[in-house]
């Protein structure tokens, strides 16, 4: 399991160490981007979803135009014909018949909901293509920062390991020395141990990111790149919560989906009332038979004939009434997930508001707070060489730096992930947001 665990760690981080060799690469944030649009399984699906959709406008249309339709038939027949008193009498004919009909329909509420309903069902799917569109980006992202949150997790696991690693080292001196106690010693130990299971942790987690964030892009991904160094959280647009509220209940895709739930399952209801409609198609016909009957036998006829048909419905045994009943009920379970789905779109764009409003000035105070540790680090390093620290008071140093690292590096994650998330739930996330945020990684 360890040399499982080995090589899968190589994989994910190992490679790291070549990114400072010559001819080494990484995998940019658009790179990722760009390779999940291929490769996704769920962005596929949606995918080819929007293409089956596309055709219920082709669908709901065809029942308003004509059509047009032709039939050939032919037999051999045998007929015994009796005439009383005459004798029976016995002839041997071909028949043949051809017709070409056409039908163009002038009055069918069906087909007119239907074609309504076509329209609205392809819209639908668009939109829902839209909104898969802008999740795969936000999933991509999410899973992209994950990865490197985990590396940054490790590093602080490690360095945790071998603050209480050298401990272990200076309690052995100071037990040697006799300054020291065996409990500190069994205390070091059993920090030491669990600092070892942090890491193994670490590793673990670090593998799951990276196998998930695989799964999107469709491949191993090597080396991410980093954040910059010189990252720069821009402050928040200068719109108020309440005109971003207002943008995402015009624009959000799922939003919009939904609400042409609502006016398809309107179009049910009115596809099924219309089965207490008359119907008035117009017909016209052109037909052609040989021996069509015994007594043709060898007359051909040629039929032309125009008309119209009307269809009255009477009685359906109550289907109708009860189809009509069901499609009122979806179309007020449509409302209730349209409005389930504004509350939910609300909550989680005041989330990604305050997220993004109280990133800046994280960003901002854990940048200070790193600068401090690393003057602290310098300081301790100078203070061992005039014997007043020693190795332990550094590596307790560099530890608080990781940490205060890893939580600057994942307050700038979670700034990235609120601003693409904000955009989402507006409706206007695109790929020049995409590009824009693949800036921050280098």
């Amino acid at each position: 399991m360890s040399t499982l665990r080995s090589k899968l760690l190589a994989q994910a981080i190992g490679a790291a160490c070549l990114v400072h060799g010559a001819g080494a690469s990484a995998m940019g944030l658009m790179q990722a981007y760009e390779a999940a649009l291929k490769n996704d399984p769920a962005y596929r699906a949606a995918f080819y979803a929007n293409e089956s959709g596309k055709e219920n406008r082709i669908l709901g249309r065809a029942g308003l135009l004509p059509s047009l339709s032709a039939s050939v038939s032919g037999g051999r027949n045998s007929s015994d014909i009796t005439r009383s008193p005459s004798p029976t009498t016995h002839d041997d004919y071909t028949s043949k018949s051809q017709v070409l009909q056409l039908r163009q329909t002038v009055v069918n509420f069906d087909a007119l909901a239907r074609y309504k309903q076509g329209v609205l069902q392809s819209e639908a799917s668009g939109t829902a293509f839209l909104s898969e569109k802008q999740q795969v980006a936000l999933r991509v992202v999410g899973a992209y920062v994950e990865v490197l949150f985990k590396q940054d997790q490790l590093a602080v696991a490690q360095s945790e390991r071998d603050t209480y690693l050298e401990r272990m080292k200076v309690n052995d001196r100071m037990f040697a020395k006799g300054e020291g106690t065996r409990t500190d010693m069994l205390e070091t130990r059993a920090r030491l141990d669990v600092a070892e299971a942090a890491v193994l942790e670490a590793q673990d987690n670090l593998i799951a990111s990276t196998t998930t964030l695989e799964g999107i892009v469709g491949g191993p991904v090597g080396v991410l790149d980093p954040l910059t160094p010189h990252f720069q959280a821009r402050p928040i647009e200068a719109r108020s919560f309440e005109e971003w509220k207002r943008l995402a209940l015009e624009n959000n895709y799922e939003v919009r989906t939904r609400r042409l739930a609502v006016d398809i399952n309107q179009q049910e209801i009115n596809k099924q009332r219309a089965g207490h409609y008359p119907r008035l198609d117009v017909t016209a016909s052109l037909s052609k038979s040989l021996s069509e009957s015994v007594t043709t036998i060898d007359t051909e006829y040629k039929t032309r004939s125009v008309g119209f048909q009307v269809n009255i419905p009477l009685y359906a045994g109550g289907a109708v009434n009860a189809a009509t009943r069901q499609a009122v009920a979806g179309r007020e379970k449509a409302k209730a997930e349209l409005q389930s789905e504004i509350d939910k779109a609300s909550l989680e764009l005041r989330k990604d508001y305050d997220q993004l409003a109280s990133s800046v000035p994280r960003i901002e105070a854990l940048s200070k707070a790193v600068e401090s540790g690393k003057l602290l680090v310098v300081a301790t390093e100078q203070s061992i060489k005039g014997g007043v620290r020693i190795n332990l008071d550094l590596l307790d140093a560099q530890r608080q730096l990781s940490v205060t690292q890893r939580d600057l590096s994942q307050a700038r994650y979670s700034y990235i992930l609120a601003y693409l998330k904000l955009r989402a739930a507006a409706g206007q996330l695109e790929a020049s947001d995409m590009r824009e945020m693949a800036a921050y990684f280098r």
